[in-house]
Formats: C-alpha cells, sequence, structure tokens
C-alpha cells in the first residue's frame, strides 16, 4: 500500500547548503516542505458491488468522504468497515453537481480527489498525485480515464483518453453543470497527469443502452432549454460522423469487435439525443412543464 504520510513529513535534507545535521541551515532552523493533506470524496446510492473496491484504491489518502443517499443496499456498511480513514454522510439526494460540492465541503482537507464508486485509482495514478501534491503549481488537474468493456480496457474512440477534471483545491474550483456531463469550474491553471484513472461503467450492452436512454433523455432536455434545436441535418448527420470520429479518427478499429461495438453505441447516443431533442420541439406534452419531466 502506498502511503501518504510518507510525504507529509519528510526528512531533513542532508544534500541542503549549510545542512549541519542539527536541524539546522548556516545557522538557521530547516523547515521542512509542508506537503498539502488529501481528502477523496464519493458519491453512492446502491453501489455494494463498487465501493470497497473504489475504496480500497485510494487508501492511502488522508481521508476518504462518502455521501450517500440513503442506499436500500449495503453500501453504507461495507463503507463504514473498510480498513481506511472513511467518513461516512448519509443525506437526502439533490443532484449530482450539489452532491459532489456538499462532499468537497465536508472534506477535512482543501485539496479534494473526486472519485465515483464505479472507479479506481491505479498505483501509477496515486505515485502521482502524491509527487504533485508536494508542490501544485496548478489549482487543479485532470486525469486520463480508461474504461473496461467487454472483456477489454478501450484504448481509442471517445472514450479514451477522456479527460478528467478530479484533483481539485476547493479554494479555487467547484462543480457546475446541469443535467449532464457536469465539471468542475476552475478559477486558476489547469495541469495534466499521465496516471490512468480506471472505470468500470457498465455490465453489459443491455447495461450500456439503459444508460445511454437516461442520459440522453437528460442531454435533449438540457440542449432544448438552452435553446437548442433539432435540425433534419443534424438527424441526418451527426451520428454517422460520430460513428466515423469513434472509429476510424479516434483509433476504434484497432480494437476489433470491442471498437466497432462501443463506435457504433457512441454514434447511437448521438443521433438519439438529436432525435429526442426533435421530440421536444414537436411534442407539447414531451416538454420540460408540459408534462411529466424526463427521468
Amino acid at each position: 500500500m502506498i502511503s501518504l504520510g510518507t510525504f507529509a513529513t519528510p526528512p531533513w535534507n542532508p544534500t541542503a547548503p549549510g545542512y549541519d545535521g542539527e536541524g539546522t541551515a548556516g545557522g538557521a532552523m530547516y523547515t521542512p516542505l509542508l506537503v498539502p493533506k488529501l481528502s477523496v470524496t464519493i458519491i453512492t446510492k446502491d453501489e455494494e458491488s463498487d465501493i470497497a473496491a473504489a475504496i480500497e484504491s485510494v487508501a492511502w489518502a488522508d481521508e476518504i468522504v462518502v455521501v450517500d443517499s440513503h442506499s436500500t443496499d449495503q453500501t453504507v456498511d461495507i463503507a463504514r468497515t473498510a480498513k481506511a480513514r472513511v467518513v461516512v454522510i448519509v443525506r437526502d439526494w439533490p443532484g449530482y453537481i450539489e452532491q459532489k460540492n456538499y462532499a468537497a465541503e465536508q472534506a477535512a482537507h482543501d485539496w479534494i480527489f473526486s472519485l465515483d464508486a464505479d472507479e479506481r485509482v491505479t498505483p501509477a495514478l496515486a505515485r502521482e498525485i502524491q509527487q504533485v501534491l508536494k508542490a501544485p503549481s496548478h489549482a487543479a488537474y485532470t486525469v486520463p480515464r480508461l474504461t473496461w468493456h467487454l472483456g477489454i480496457w478501450v484504448r481509442g474512440t471517445d472514450w479514451y483518453p477522456d479527460f478528467q477534471t478530479r484533483l481539485y483545491n476547493r479554494k479555487t474550483a467547484r462543480w457546475t453543470g446541469q443535467y449532464v456531463h457536469e465539471g468542475v469550474a476552475v478559477a486558476g491553471t489547469l495541469g495534466r497527469l499521465t496516471g490512468d484513472l480506471q472505470h468500470f461503467a457498465y455490465r453489459d450492452i443491455a447495461d450500456h443502452l439503459e444508460t445511454i436512454d437516461r442520459y440522453t433523455t437528460a442531454a435533449a432536455r438540457q440542449m432544448y432549454e438552452a435553446g437548442r434545436r433539432a435540425s433534419l441535418s443534424d438527424l441526418a448527420f451527426r451520428g454517422p460522423l460520430a460513428f466515423l470520429r469513434n472509429y476510424v479518427a479516434k483509433g476504434g478499429f484497432t480494437l476489433g469487435r470491442v471498437g466497432l461495438i462501443v463506435s457504433t453505441m457512441n454514434a447511437h447516443y448521438v443521433f438519439l439525443k438529436f432525435a429526442k431533442l426533435w421530440q421536444l420541439q414537436v411534442s407539447p406534452a414531451a416538454r420540460p412543464g408540459d408534462g411529466p419531466p424526463p427521468v
């Protein structure tokens, strides 16, 4: 296990100019580097199959804050019995953005790594985070996310490197967005890490399709409320162009059958999003406020 504590109180530097072996340099006290501590935040709802592995991947952190939305399975019990410094808070679900900001607010430390329950921090990424925290030069950092699907790591299509802003100082960064694709708004510079954040997003193709259905409904509603409208060319060309981008330009063809399936599913996502947007335009019952809201 990697321990962040090994960096928290570094020893005296025997190579410092004038170091005399007694904690002084040139007659003055030598001050060790103070490394910011890290809180990892995880928001959950019925994540019993994933939460233990997620926590284990960041057990080296100074603190792990789990904010749960009244899970009906064993998520909370598993989190509370984890062999790590875990704080569990149970509260109502206000939405992804509000819940993630709330989790950051409850953390004991300003530097936050936001982790989803279906994600894992690799040892390489953990070492890189620890190294960066010795002397942070940016207000936040992105990490490449690598998805496992249908038996392989998908290193291509729109899914990789899929940079996500996850390491940030809460004094200068905050989660923002609306219904889908929430992100971290940063008041400062943004750095980039190279270690992969593993993502176990879907159990199978059926689970993938269910997720696409939910997210495209929310995405269409978000576009409609922002004043966007779907044209005939959107419906005719955006899906095929998305397939070419995924399969050809972004290397889906190098991943065999899985690359073909993922590229097709990603194109289906784009088409369905615009088809649902068109439905909102022509069907008053489907519009937000005029009928049952999209789930």
